[in-house]
C-alpha cells in the first residue's frame, strides 16, 4: 500500500454510531453485570463490523480519499486505546471530567504498573478490518501520548520509578515507538495521533491547574512535543503522521479555550508531525497568527473552519475568505479542510444527525474542490 496522504479534505475520524451499535453496545455492557443478556462479544462485533463498512461507504460516496472506521467500537476516542495499554487500568468512579455544563462519564485511567504496548492491542485488529473493507486509503486515529500524562492523576500512578517524569515520558516514548510499529506491520501507512493537550495547555485555566500542581505548562508542552517525536522518529519513510489538537468535544461541549501562541512552535518544530488537523470554528481558538511558525516544506494544516458541534452548514464563500486570511500566514499550497472534531469523540456523540454528518462531509470534499481543484495534496 503507497502512501497517499496528505489530502486537501479530510477528517478527524469519530462518526456518528447508529442505533444498532448503540442499542447493541448497551445490552452487551448489561450483559456483563447479568448473565441475562443477549448478545455475545461475536454477536456485538457483528454489528459493529456492519457499521464499520456502513460507515466506510459513505465516506467513500462523498469522495474522501482517506476514511476511517468511525471509532465504531470505541466508547471514547482516548481510553479505549490507554485501557488495552499494558500497565494501563480504567477505574469508574462517581464524577467525572468537568466540559461546559456536563460531565464526561465518570472513567478514569490509572497507571498500574510499567507501560507497554501489547502485541495483541485491540485496534490493530480494527485497522486490519478496515483495511479490508475499503478502496481507498485507511487511516486509525489514536490518542497521542500525551493524554497518557494528562487525564492521569499524580496519585493514580502506582510505580514508583514513574515519579521521575523523564523516566514516565521515556516509557511513554517508548510505549509509543512500539505502537507505530506494530500499525505499520498491520499495513496502516496513515496514523493520527489525537494530542490536544497540547491546545488546553493554551487555555489560561488549565495552565494556571498545571501551575497549581507545580508544574510550568510551558515546561509540560515542550516535554509533549519531546515525547511525540521520540516517539515517531524511527518511523518508516513511507509512513504518514498526523496530529489532531482541539479543545474537547463531548455531546457538543467544550473544556477549553485560547489561541495556539503558547504552543504553536512546540507543535510545529518540535513533534515531527507531517499533517496538522486544528480546531478554527469559534472564537475559543483565537486567531490564524500561530500558522506563521508552520515551516515551509512539505508539511500540511488542515484549519477545522467546519464545526462538527452544530449542524448549521458553513457557507462555501465564507470558507474562502478564511482561507485567504489564513493564506497570510501559511501557504495556500500547504493548507487543506477539515471539520475542526470528529462527530462523536465518544459513543453518545454530537448533538447532530446523520444527515448532517454527510452533509458536512460532502462540505468538505466541496471545498477542497473549489479551492485547490480536487482533493490530492
Amino acid at each position: 500500500m503507497s502512501t497517499k496522504a496528505p489530502y486537501r479534505a479530510d477528517h478527524v475520524g469519530s462518526l456518528l454510531r447508529p442505533e444498532t451499535v448503540h442499542a447493541a453496545r448497551t445490552e452487551y455492557h448489561a450483559e456483563r453485570l447479568s448473565p441475562d443478556g443477549f448478545h455475545t462479544c461475536d454477536e456485538l462485533k457483528a454489528i459493529e463490523d456492519e457499521a464499520v463498512r456502513d460507515v466506510v461507504a459513505m465516506q467513500e460516496s462523498v469522495g474522501l480519499q482517506a476514511v476511517t472506521d468511525g471509532e465504531m467500537r470505541r466508547a471514547f476516542w482516548h481510553y479505549d486505546f490507554m485501557g488495552a495499554l499494558t500497565g494501563m487500568e480504567l477505574v469508574q468512579r462517581t464524577k467525572g471530567v468537568a466540559f461546559h455544563g456536563i460531565d464526561l462519564p465518570p472513567i478514569f485511567p490509572t497507571i498500574t504498573g510499567e507501560l507497554d504496548f501489547p502485541d495483541d492491542h485491540p485496534m490493530l485488529d480494527h485497522f486490519r478490518y478496515l483495511a479490508s473493507v475499503t478502496s481507498v486509503q485507511p487511516k486509525i486515529s489514536i490518542p497521542g501520548p500525551s493524554a497518557c500524562h494528562f487525564r492521569t492523576d499524580p496519585d493514580d500512578i502506582a510505580v514508583e520509578a514513574y515519579a521521575d517524569p523523564d523516566v514516565l515520558f521515556a516509557d511513554l516514548a517508548r510505549t509509543y515507538r512500539k505502537a507505530v510499529q506494530a500499525f505499520y506491520d498491520a499495513g496502516c501507512r496513515y496514523l493520527q495521533m489525537d494530542d490536544i493537550f497540547f491546545a488546553y495547555l493554551c487555555d489560561p485555566k488549565h495552565r494556571a491547574e498545571k501551575a497549581a500542581q507545580g508544574i510550568d505548562p510551558d515546561w509540560l508542552i515542550g516535554k509533549y512535543a519531546q515525547t511525540m517525536h521520540d516517539a515517531i522518529e524511527d518511523r518508516p519513510d513511507d509512513m504518514v503522521i498526523a496530529m489532531h489538537l482541539c479543545r474537547g468535544n463531548f455531546q457538543s461541549t467544550w473544556a477549553a479555550e485560547g489561541a495556539y501562541d503558547p504552543a504553536a512552535d512546540a507543535v510545529f518544530n518540535q513533534t515531527g508531525v507531517d499533517i496538522y488537523f486544528m480546531e478554527y470554528d469559534t472564537e475559543r481558538a483565537g486567531g490564524l497568527e500561530p500558522l506563521r511558525l508552520l515551516p515551509k516544506g512539505r508539511k500540511r494544516v488542515l484549519p477545522g473552519f467546519i464545526t462538527t458541534k452544530t449542524a448549521g452548514l458553513e457557507s462555501i464563500d465564507d470558507l474562502r475568505r478564511k482561507f485567504e486570511e489564513a493564506s497570510k500566514y501559511a501557504d495556500i499550497d500547504q493548507l487543506g479542510i477539515a471539520p475542526q472534531c470528529g462527530f462523536a469523540s465518544t459513543e453518545e456523540g454530537n448533538k447532530i444527525t446523520v444527515d448532517d454528518q454527510r452533509r458536512k462531509l460532502e462540505l468538505v470534499v466541496e471545498t477542497a474542490e473549489a479551492i485547490w481543484g480536487g482533493l490530492e495534496a
